[in-house]
């Protein structure tokens, strides 16, 4: 019997129009083994939520670049819970300052990747961090 491959929703939140390093990490993951699943520039919390629902995520990579970071990361996490999908592991990436992070991972983020992290570096978190999860 085999397992089924992780699946991962890859998403850029709010109003940022950059999504070059989204598609990078998404590609990386792809060439992983891992189905990824990336919703597009422009969404909004409830749209991710709802594709990770939707598709049976394991998890949401998000990449955020304008700032808003601690809503956006909130937000989803609390949509998640409210949809009874809080085991859908949130994880993310982007312009975020050392300080927020441990704010980040308070409210259930569970790992963030700031700029000069390799995409082999994201892989392998991703591959260990959801089998184990």
């Amino acid at each position: 019997m085999t397992s089924s491959p992780l699946r991962v929703v890859v998403a850029k939140p709010g109003l940022d129009g950059h999504d070059r390093g989204a598609k990078v990490v998404a590609r990386a993951l792809r060439d992983a083994g891992v189905e990824v699943i990336y919703t597009g520039l422009h969404q909004t919390p409830e749209q991710i939520v709802e594709a990770a629902v939707a598709e049976d995520a394991d998890a949401i990579g998000m990449s955020v670049l304008s700032g808003a970071h601690l809503t956006l990361f909130r937000r989803v996490v609390d949509l998640l819970a409210e949809r009874d999908a809080s085991d859908v592991v949130v994880f993310g990436g982007g312009i975020i300052p050392q300080d927020d992070i441990p704010l980040l991972k308070e409210m259930g983020v569970a790992e963030v990747f700031t700029p000069g992290t390799t995409t082999s570096e994201i892989t392998r978190w991703v591959r260990e961090h959801l089998a184990a999860h």
